[in-house]
Protein backbone atom coordinates (compact mmCIF):
# COMPACT_ATOMS: atom_id res chain seq x y z
CA UNK A 1 0.00 0.00 0.00
CA UNK A 2 1.49 2.80 -1.18
CA UNK A 3 1.28 5.88 1.53
CA UNK A 4 -1.37 8.34 1.84
CA UNK A 5 -1.35 11.84 3.25
CA UNK A 6 -5.16 11.74 5.16
CA UNK A 7 -4.94 15.10 5.36
CA UNK A 8 -5.35 15.33 1.79
CA UNK A 9 -6.78 11.87 0.77
CA UNK A 10 -8.77 8.99 2.80
CA UNK A 11 -7.35 5.54 2.57
CA UNK A 12 -10.93 4.52 1.49
CA UNK A 13 -13.91 6.46 0.54
CA UNK A 14 -17.01 4.47 0.73
CA UNK A 15 -20.25 5.68 -1.08
CA UNK A 16 -23.00 3.96 0.08
CA UNK A 17 -25.02 3.59 -3.05
CA UNK A 18 -28.04 2.55 -2.14
CA UNK A 19 -29.89 1.70 1.43
CA UNK A 20 -32.60 -0.93 -0.60
CA UNK A 21 -31.43 -4.50 0.12
CA UNK A 22 -32.89 -7.92 0.53
CA UNK A 23 -31.78 -9.27 3.68
CA UNK A 24 -32.24 -8.38 7.33
CA UNK A 25 -29.37 -8.54 9.02
CA UNK A 26 -28.94 -8.28 12.45
CA UNK A 27 -26.06 -5.56 12.24
CA UNK A 28 -27.21 -3.66 10.08
CA UNK A 29 -25.95 0.20 10.29
CA UNK A 30 -27.91 0.98 7.30
CA UNK A 31 -31.82 -0.56 8.78
CA UNK A 32 -31.94 -1.17 5.15
CA UNK A 33 -35.33 -1.44 3.70
CA UNK A 34 -36.52 -3.43 0.28
CA UNK A 35 -37.35 0.09 -1.15
CA UNK A 36 -34.87 2.55 -2.96
CA UNK A 37 -34.59 5.84 -1.29
CA UNK A 38 -36.61 8.66 -4.08
CA UNK A 39 -33.62 11.14 -3.13
CA UNK A 40 -30.69 8.73 -3.72
CA UNK A 41 -27.94 10.01 -5.77
CA UNK A 42 -28.88 9.65 -9.29
CA UNK A 43 -26.44 8.32 -12.15
CA UNK A 44 -25.22 11.92 -13.31
CA UNK A 45 -24.59 12.87 -9.66
CA UNK A 46 -22.71 9.29 -9.19
CA UNK A 47 -20.89 10.32 -12.02
CA UNK A 48 -19.88 13.82 -10.63
CA UNK A 49 -18.86 12.11 -6.81
CA UNK A 50 -16.33 9.62 -8.68
CA UNK A 51 -15.04 12.74 -10.99
CA UNK A 52 -14.83 14.76 -7.70
CA UNK A 53 -13.13 11.27 -5.89
CA UNK A 54 -10.35 11.42 -8.50
CA UNK A 55 -9.23 14.89 -7.44
CA UNK A 56 -8.23 13.16 -4.36
CA UNK A 57 -5.33 11.42 -6.20
CA UNK A 58 -4.49 8.97 -8.90
CA UNK A 59 -6.11 5.00 -7.64
CA UNK A 60 -7.96 6.57 -4.85
CA UNK A 61 -9.66 3.60 -3.17
CA UNK A 62 -13.79 4.00 -3.65
CA UNK A 63 -16.40 1.04 -2.23
CA UNK A 64 -19.47 0.94 -3.37
CA UNK A 65 -21.49 -0.48 -0.31
CA UNK A 66 -25.24 -0.21 0.61
CA UNK A 67 -27.59 -1.88 1.00
CA UNK A 68 -26.99 -4.31 -1.95
CA UNK A 69 -25.34 -1.73 -4.44
CA UNK A 70 -26.61 -4.46 -7.03
CA UNK A 71 -30.61 -3.01 -6.45
CA UNK A 72 -29.36 -0.62 -8.69
CA UNK A 73 -29.51 -0.96 -12.38
CA UNK A 74 -26.57 1.56 -13.03
CA UNK A 75 -23.64 -0.17 -10.99
CA UNK A 76 -21.93 -1.42 -13.94
CA UNK A 77 -22.11 2.09 -15.50
CA UNK A 78 -21.00 3.76 -12.18
CA UNK A 79 -18.16 1.11 -11.74
CA UNK A 80 -16.93 1.33 -15.37
CA UNK A 81 -17.22 5.17 -15.45
CA UNK A 82 -14.98 5.01 -12.06
CA UNK A 83 -12.75 2.98 -13.50
CA UNK A 84 -12.09 5.23 -16.59
CA UNK A 85 -11.30 8.19 -14.14
CA UNK A 86 -8.17 5.92 -12.79
CA UNK A 87 -10.38 5.27 -9.41
CA UNK A 88 -10.07 1.26 -8.05
CA UNK A 89 -13.29 0.59 -8.02
CA UNK A 90 -14.20 -2.38 -5.15
CA UNK A 91 -17.86 -3.43 -3.65
CA UNK A 92 -19.64 -4.77 -1.07
CA UNK A 93 -22.59 -6.39 -2.31
CA UNK A 94 -25.28 -8.63 0.11
CA UNK A 95 -24.91 -12.53 -0.20
CA UNK A 96 -28.18 -12.43 -2.55
CA UNK A 97 -29.31 -13.65 -5.69
CA UNK A 98 -28.81 -10.12 -6.70
CA UNK A 99 -25.27 -11.68 -6.96
CA UNK A 100 -25.67 -13.64 -10.07
CA UNK A 101 -22.96 -15.44 -12.60
CA UNK A 102 -23.86 -12.58 -15.07
CA UNK A 103 -23.96 -9.74 -12.79
CA UNK A 104 -20.34 -10.90 -11.33
CA UNK A 105 -19.10 -11.33 -14.69
CA UNK A 106 -20.30 -7.61 -15.94
CA UNK A 107 -18.72 -6.53 -13.25
CA UNK A 108 -15.49 -7.85 -13.68
CA UNK A 109 -15.93 -6.58 -17.52
CA UNK A 110 -16.63 -3.07 -16.15
CA UNK A 111 -12.88 -3.22 -14.32
CA UNK A 112 -14.20 -4.18 -10.69
CA UNK A 113 -10.70 -4.42 -8.53
CA UNK A 114 -12.07 -6.27 -5.43
CA UNK A 115 -15.24 -7.96 -4.33
CA UNK A 116 -16.25 -8.25 -0.45
CA UNK A 117 -18.96 -10.47 0.66
CA UNK A 118 -19.60 -10.88 4.09
CA UNK A 119 -19.82 -14.42 6.51
CA UNK A 120 -21.22 -14.35 9.88
CA UNK A 121 -21.11 -17.87 10.36
CA UNK A 122 -19.21 -21.20 9.41
CA UNK A 123 -22.31 -22.63 8.18
CA UNK A 124 -25.40 -21.97 6.41
CA UNK A 125 -27.60 -22.40 10.06
CA UNK A 126 -25.22 -19.73 11.46
CA UNK A 127 -24.83 -17.64 8.95
CA UNK A 128 -28.40 -17.55 7.23
CA UNK A 129 -29.88 -16.58 10.92
CA UNK A 130 -27.36 -13.45 11.30
CA UNK A 131 -28.31 -12.52 8.09
CA UNK A 132 -32.45 -12.86 8.08
CA UNK A 133 -32.61 -15.01 4.72
CA UNK A 134 -32.60 -18.93 4.38
CA UNK A 135 -30.30 -19.49 1.51
CA UNK A 136 -27.89 -16.85 2.04
CA UNK A 137 -24.71 -18.45 2.94
CA UNK A 138 -24.91 -21.21 -0.25
CA UNK A 139 -25.74 -17.64 -2.31
CA UNK A 140 -22.35 -16.38 -0.80
CA UNK A 141 -20.23 -19.14 -1.07
CA UNK A 142 -21.62 -19.38 -5.19
CA UNK A 143 -20.48 -15.91 -5.45
CA UNK A 144 -16.81 -16.17 -4.78
CA UNK A 145 -16.54 -19.01 -6.50
CA UNK A 146 -17.65 -16.79 -9.74
CA UNK A 147 -15.72 -14.05 -8.16
CA UNK A 148 -13.02 -16.12 -8.59
CA UNK A 149 -13.39 -17.48 -12.01
CA UNK A 150 -14.05 -13.53 -13.18
CA UNK A 151 -10.81 -12.77 -11.73
CA UNK A 152 -12.20 -10.50 -9.54
CA UNK A 153 -10.17 -10.75 -5.94
CA UNK A 154 -12.50 -11.04 -2.88
CA UNK A 155 -12.67 -10.00 0.63
CA UNK A 156 -14.57 -11.74 3.39
CA UNK A 157 -15.64 -9.26 5.85
CA UNK A 158 -17.21 -10.77 9.38
CA UNK A 159 -18.57 -9.32 12.70
CA UNK A 160 -17.43 -9.85 15.87
CA UNK A 161 -20.66 -9.97 18.34
CA UNK A 162 -21.49 -12.32 21.49
CA UNK A 163 -23.34 -14.42 18.94
CA UNK A 164 -20.48 -14.52 16.39
CA UNK A 165 -17.10 -14.76 18.47
CA UNK A 166 -17.18 -18.36 19.14
CA UNK A 167 -17.27 -19.10 15.31
CA UNK A 168 -14.49 -17.26 14.42
CA UNK A 169 -11.62 -20.17 14.39
CA UNK A 170 -13.76 -21.73 11.97
CA UNK A 171 -14.77 -18.83 9.23
CA UNK A 172 -10.77 -18.20 9.39
CA UNK A 173 -10.80 -21.75 7.88
CA UNK A 174 -12.90 -21.01 5.61
CA UNK A 175 -11.39 -17.71 4.64
CA UNK A 176 -8.62 -19.44 3.93
CA UNK A 177 -10.53 -22.24 1.71
CA UNK A 178 -11.78 -19.42 -0.25
CA UNK A 179 -8.79 -18.07 -1.44
CA UNK A 180 -10.09 -14.79 0.00
CA UNK A 181 -6.94 -12.15 -0.42
CA UNK A 182 -8.76 -10.40 2.74
CA UNK A 183 -10.49 -10.93 6.08
CA UNK A 184 -11.87 -8.39 7.83
CA UNK A 185 -12.92 -7.93 11.29
CA UNK A 186 -15.86 -5.70 12.08
CA UNK A 187 -15.70 -5.55 15.92
CA UNK A 188 -20.08 -4.14 16.54
CA UNK A 189 -20.54 -0.92 16.58
CA UNK A 190 -24.23 -0.32 18.46
CA UNK A 191 -26.26 2.08 15.27
CA UNK A 192 -28.43 1.15 13.18
CA UNK A 193 -29.97 -2.88 14.11
CA UNK A 194 -26.81 -3.50 15.64
CA UNK A 195 -28.05 -1.98 18.72
CA UNK A 196 -29.98 -5.15 19.72
CA UNK A 197 -26.42 -7.48 19.51
CA UNK A 198 -24.48 -7.82 22.65
CA UNK A 199 -21.16 -6.63 21.96
CA UNK A 200 -18.05 -8.84 23.72
CA UNK A 201 -16.71 -7.02 26.55
CA UNK A 202 -13.09 -4.81 26.55
CA UNK A 203 -10.92 -7.73 28.05
CA UNK A 204 -12.26 -10.21 24.88
CA UNK A 205 -11.96 -8.07 22.24
CA UNK A 206 -8.24 -8.12 23.09
CA UNK A 207 -7.78 -11.77 23.36
CA UNK A 208 -9.75 -12.17 20.05
CA UNK A 209 -7.21 -9.33 18.60
CA UNK A 210 -4.06 -11.42 20.00
CA UNK A 211 -5.60 -13.93 18.16
CA UNK A 212 -6.20 -12.28 15.31
CA UNK A 213 -1.88 -10.99 15.40
CA UNK A 214 -1.09 -14.57 14.91
CA UNK A 215 -3.51 -15.59 12.42
CA UNK A 216 -2.22 -12.73 10.33
CA UNK A 217 1.12 -14.52 10.76
CA UNK A 218 0.15 -17.60 9.89
CA UNK A 219 -2.09 -17.13 6.87
CA UNK A 220 -1.39 -16.19 3.26
CA UNK A 221 -4.63 -13.44 3.42
CA UNK A 222 -4.00 -9.75 4.24
CA UNK A 223 -5.92 -9.25 7.61
CA UNK A 224 -7.40 -5.63 9.16
CA UNK A 225 -10.24 -4.75 11.59
CA UNK A 226 -12.75 -2.30 11.21
CA UNK A 227 -13.81 0.00 13.91
CA UNK A 228 -11.16 -1.71 16.51
CA UNK A 229 -7.95 0.12 16.03
CA UNK A 230 -6.28 -0.66 19.00
CA UNK A 231 -5.81 -4.12 17.19
CA UNK A 232 -2.61 -1.81 15.76
CA UNK A 233 -1.72 -1.29 19.56
CA UNK A 234 -1.92 -4.94 20.17
CA UNK A 235 -0.04 -5.84 17.20
CA UNK A 236 2.62 -2.70 18.41
CA UNK A 237 2.56 -4.62 22.17
CA UNK A 238 2.99 -7.90 20.93
CA UNK A 239 6.13 -6.89 18.30
CA UNK A 240 7.55 -4.94 21.77
CA UNK A 241 7.32 -7.83 23.77
CA UNK A 242 9.06 -9.87 20.73
CA UNK A 243 11.84 -7.35 20.32
CA UNK A 244 12.40 -7.13 24.24
CA UNK A 245 13.07 -10.51 24.03
CA UNK A 246 15.48 -10.52 21.15
CA UNK A 247 17.16 -7.22 23.04
CA UNK A 248 15.45 -5.16 20.77
CA UNK A 249 14.01 -0.91 21.95
CA UNK A 250 10.64 -2.08 21.96
CA UNK A 251 9.44 0.96 20.10
CA UNK A 252 6.00 1.98 19.52
CA UNK A 253 6.63 3.95 16.26
CA UNK A 254 4.41 2.99 13.07
CA UNK A 255 2.46 5.26 10.22
CA UNK A 256 -0.93 6.40 11.76
CA UNK A 257 -3.70 4.28 11.63
CA UNK A 258 -6.74 4.86 9.66
CA UNK A 259 -10.30 6.36 11.88
CA UNK A 260 -13.03 7.96 10.92
CA UNK A 261 -12.54 11.20 9.18
CA UNK A 262 -8.33 10.30 9.46
CA UNK A 263 -7.94 8.46 6.21
CA UNK A 264 -11.63 7.47 5.94
CA UNK A 265 -14.95 9.29 4.68
CA UNK A 266 -18.12 8.20 3.97
CA UNK A 267 -20.94 9.40 1.47
CA UNK A 268 -24.56 8.48 2.31
CA UNK A 269 -27.24 7.27 -0.45
CA UNK A 270 -28.29 10.53 -0.19
CA UNK A 271 -24.95 12.54 -0.69
CA UNK A 272 -23.96 13.56 2.68
CA UNK A 273 -20.99 13.10 3.63
CA UNK A 274 -19.65 11.58 7.96
CA UNK A 275 -16.61 10.73 9.38
CA UNK A 276 -17.70 6.66 8.84
CA UNK A 277 -21.13 5.31 8.35
CA UNK A 278 -21.38 4.48 11.74
CA UNK A 279 -20.62 7.70 12.90
CA UNK A 280 -23.35 9.58 11.21
CA UNK A 281 -22.56 13.49 11.91
CA UNK A 282 -22.92 15.10 8.45
CA UNK A 283 -20.24 17.86 7.25
CA UNK A 284 -22.38 18.80 4.45
CA UNK A 285 -23.62 17.58 1.08
CA UNK A 286 -21.79 15.92 -1.81
CA UNK A 287 -24.51 17.44 -3.89
CA UNK A 288 -23.40 21.27 -2.57
CA UNK A 289 -19.44 20.93 -2.15
CA UNK A 290 -17.58 18.52 -3.88
CA UNK A 291 -16.11 15.44 -1.76
CA UNK A 292 -12.57 16.37 -1.67
CA UNK A 293 -13.51 19.74 0.02
CA UNK A 294 -15.27 18.43 1.95
CA UNK A 295 -12.62 15.86 3.67
CA UNK A 296 -9.65 18.34 3.55
CA UNK A 297 -11.56 21.00 5.26
CA UNK A 298 -14.52 20.19 7.52
CA UNK A 299 -14.54 21.15 11.36
CA UNK A 300 -15.50 17.77 11.99
CA UNK A 301 -12.87 15.70 9.82
CA UNK A 302 -9.97 18.79 10.93
CA UNK A 303 -10.51 17.61 14.69
CA UNK A 304 -10.81 14.25 13.87
CA UNK A 305 -7.52 13.95 12.56
CA UNK A 306 -5.47 15.67 15.82
CA UNK A 307 -4.87 12.98 17.98
CA UNK A 308 -3.96 15.37 20.74
CA UNK A 309 -7.88 16.51 20.71
CA UNK A 310 -8.78 13.06 21.91
CA UNK A 311 -9.90 12.89 25.55
CA UNK A 312 -10.12 10.38 28.63
CA UNK A 313 -7.21 7.56 28.47
CA UNK A 314 -7.57 7.74 24.40
CA UNK A 315 -5.95 11.28 24.58
CA UNK A 316 -3.52 10.00 27.36
CA UNK A 317 -2.29 6.97 25.30
CA UNK A 318 0.93 6.68 24.22
CA UNK A 319 -0.50 4.73 21.09
CA UNK A 320 -2.65 7.08 19.91
CA UNK A 321 -1.08 7.89 16.65
CA UNK A 322 -1.16 4.19 15.23
CA UNK A 323 -4.85 3.65 16.88
CA UNK A 324 -6.79 6.53 17.95
CA UNK A 325 -9.90 4.45 19.14
CA UNK A 326 -12.94 3.92 17.54
CA UNK A 327 -14.43 7.30 17.23
CA UNK A 328 -17.63 5.82 15.83
CA UNK A 329 -18.13 3.59 18.87
CA UNK A 330 -17.21 6.63 21.25
CA UNK A 331 -19.64 8.56 19.41
CA UNK A 332 -22.53 5.51 19.90
CA UNK A 333 -21.55 5.46 23.86
CA UNK A 334 -21.64 8.73 24.33
CA UNK A 335 -21.92 11.62 22.01
CA UNK A 336 -18.86 12.78 21.92
CA UNK A 337 -16.43 11.21 18.64
CA UNK A 338 -13.19 12.24 20.78
CA UNK A 339 -14.14 10.46 24.03
CA UNK A 340 -12.49 6.86 24.59
CA UNK A 341 -13.48 4.04 22.86
CA UNK A 342 -15.31 2.07 25.57
CA UNK A 343 -14.12 -1.32 23.98
CA UNK A 344 -10.36 -1.01 24.76
CA UNK A 345 -8.94 -1.97 28.10
CA UNK A 346 -5.77 -0.58 27.82
CA UNK A 347 -4.80 1.82 30.47
CA UNK A 348 -2.15 4.05 29.53
CA UNK A 349 0.31 4.44 32.33
CA UNK A 350 -0.09 7.41 35.36
CA UNK A 351 -3.23 7.38 33.81
CA UNK A 352 -5.97 8.23 36.97
CA UNK A 353 -9.35 9.75 34.75
CA UNK A 354 -12.28 8.09 34.57
CA UNK A 355 -12.69 4.96 32.35
CA UNK A 356 -15.43 4.50 29.77
CA UNK A 357 -16.59 1.35 30.73
CA UNK A 358 -17.67 2.97 33.85
CA UNK A 359 -20.48 5.30 32.62
CA UNK A 360 -20.81 5.06 29.04
CA UNK A 361 -24.07 3.23 28.13
CA UNK A 362 -25.23 3.58 24.19
CA UNK A 363 -27.07 6.47 23.41
CA UNK A 364 -30.69 6.61 22.08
Amino acid sequence: MYHVDTSEQPVVLIWEVTQACGLSCDHCRADAQPDRHPDELSTAEGKRLLEDAAAFGEGQLVVLSGGDPLVRDDIAELVAYGDGLGLRMTMTPSGTRSLSTERIEALADAGLKRIAVSLDGAAAESHDAFRGETGSFAETIRAVEDARDAGIPVQVNTTVCRETVGELPAIRSLVSELGAVLWSVFFLVPIGRGRVLEAIDPAEADAVMRWLAAVADEEPFGLKTTEAPHYRRVVAQRSANEASDAGGDGSKGGRTGVIAGDGFAFVSHTGEVYPSGFLPQSVGSVREQPVHELYREAPLFRELRDRDALEGKCGACPYRTICGGSRSRAYAHTGDPLASDPLCPYVPPGYDGPLPWESSSPTA
